[in-house]
């Protein structure tokens, strides 16, 4: 599935399911979604939540010394397509 037909809800809902809190941030370009997770996420868990957030166009792990761990997904938006003719340059 590109990666452009991925929905930013669904990926949340699914880590959601998994039993993380999750936070979704829209911004102009992508929507962003970070989930908390904590030590006690089974080794099964973690392959469900790894293959979640891989239909994402990015994602990762943010771990601190601090024993805090955020599993981070990055969906881009689709850039609008202009229309030949509408641009100042085309305009009489």
């Amino acid at each position: 599935m590109p990666a452009a037909e991925v929905s930013a809800e669904a990926i949340a809902a699914r880590l959601s399911a998994l039993g993380l809190a999750t936070r979704v941030e829209e911004h102009d370009r992508d929507t962003s979604i970070e989930a908390e997770v904590p030590e006690s996420l089974s080794a099964e868990s973690w392959r469900a939540a790894l293959e979640v957030v891989a239909m994402a166009d990015r994602f990762g792990l943010l771990a601190t010394s601090l024993n805090s761990r955020t599993l981070w997904a990055v969906v881009r938006k689709p850039v609008p397509e202009t229309v030949a003719g509408d641009g100042p340059a085309n305009q009489q």
